[in-house]
């Protein structure tokens, strides 16, 4: 079979995961459906999201992974147009929802996490995660709907740090997390500072990643045909520009918080980890403080799903789809210790994650847009945590 052949009935293939989230959002209209609000808005939004990861190939970790070893910059160029087209989102979410930021009150519900070392902690263990792993949550998540082998292990393994995390809450919370300041910038300079202090470190980070530009970008997706400028080529065939994702992502980012909560994807498994720990009887009777901070909340509901579930439920199906019409849902044979490296990378994203109370996602991106300090600490030891632990995958992925 040829690889244009098993693209074409990839393509047809493709309408299944289609009639399957029309269904869904059939059935979320119906009477039966669980009170989940805007249901189908985060639907909706949750399968643009992971259009627009799939073809942009919209992943923290290729992209820093790019800068470090091949010195090509531009995909953290898209990091950066998502920062700043949700920053500019948020700050007029902000000035219609709380004109004066110096009050004593935050944006409701805006990731701005507390500032200790138990944060930059986090980041630390989300970035060897990502270099163990080879991808952070979000990607796996889009890499589940392209047929990857090992996201469904870094997944599972995510769970499992979850875990491991709310066992060692407790002691960190009274360590230094009770009594950790809240850094919000409007509140000590305002929106046109904090905005303007924002963008000025933004423009220095454009300046200082666009110096590595190895060549033309490749805008044509291995096993596809060049040929055609159809919208269909353009869209579905064509790899999107770094920056065409993260301007996408930081308008989904956006429209997500003014109607729903702040965009993240490990609030769900978060809520499952931490429902099976509790069903396991490993769970404390209580999470000290966990519940009142802001962030990618795991509370345990009455109900399995929730709105950050269908989130994650139509980012995985809108990634399924778009690699089927492309013809790269490819499941690959990897080495047995692939998956050993996946599963431990996995448990250091979840408990980096639960640390950090959130990811790349939740604390770097939705973080860093409502002007936190939190987000920024996130994304420095982060890349650090990336920076060590590709060096050590040198070392020790021998079967890579």
């Amino acid at each position: 079979m040829t690889p244009r052949s098993s693209s074409s009935r990839q393509r047809w293939a493709a309408l299944l995961p289609v009639a399957a989230l029309a269904a869904g959002a059939l059935w979320l209209s119906g009477p039966s459906a669980p009170a989940i609000p805007d249901a189908l808005f985060v639907l909706a939004m949750g399968t643009a999201l992971g259009v627009v990861l799939q073809r942009s190939r919209f992943c923290f970790f290729c992209m820093l992974r790019d800068y470090f070893e091949e010195r090509d910059g531009r995909g953290l160029l898209g990091i950066l147009a998502a920062l700043a087209v949700g920053s500019l989102g948020y700050l007029v979410i902000f000035g219609a929802w709380l004109p004066d930021p110096s009050g004593r009150y935050l944006p409701a519900g805006a990731h701005i996490g507390p500032v200790s070392w138990v944060l930059a902690a986090g980041g630390l263990l989300f970035g060897w995660g990502m270099a163990l792993s080879g991808s952070c949550i979000s990607a796996h998540l889009y890499r589940l709907g392209e047929g990857s082998v090992l996201a469904p292990v870094a997944l599972l393994g995510t769970v499992a740090g979850f875990g491991l995390g709310f066992l060692l809450w407790n002691r960190l919370y009274l360590l230094a997390l009770h009594d950790a300041p809240t850094v919000w910038l409007p509140d000590h300079l305002g929106y046109g500072g904090s905005l303007g202090l924002q963008f000025l470190v933004l423009a220095g980070l454009f300046f200082l990643v666009r110096r590595r530009r190895p060549g033309p970008e490749a805008t044509v997706e291995p096993g596809t045909s060049p040929a055609g400028d159809s919208l269909f080529h353009r869209v579905f065939l064509r790899r999107w520009s770094a920056w065409v994702g993260g301007i996408a992502v930081g308008w989904l980012g956006t429209m997500l918080y003014l109607r729903v909560e702040p965009l993240g994807v490990t609030a769900q498994v978060g809520s499952l980890a931490r429902r099976a720990t509790d069903a396991a009887g490993l769970l404390p009777e209580r999470l000290n403080g966990l519940d009142g901070f802001p962030g990618c909340a795991t509370a345990v509901g009455e109900s399995l799903l929730r709105a950050n579930g269908l989130l994650v439920v139509g980012l995985v199906g809108g990634a399924f789809v778009a690699s089927l019409l492309a013809g790269q849902f490819q499941p690959e044979r990897k080495h047995p210790l692939a998956f050993a490296a996946a599963l431990l990378g996995g448990v250091l994203l979840g408990l980096g994650a639960m640390l950090s109370l959130g990811c790349t996602v939740g604390t770097l991106l939705s973080g860093i847009s409502a002007f936190a300090l939190s987000g920024w600490i996130f994304a420095a030891s982060m890349t650090l945590g990336v920076a060590t632990g590709l060096a050590l995958r040198r070392r020790l992925f021998f079967w890579d």
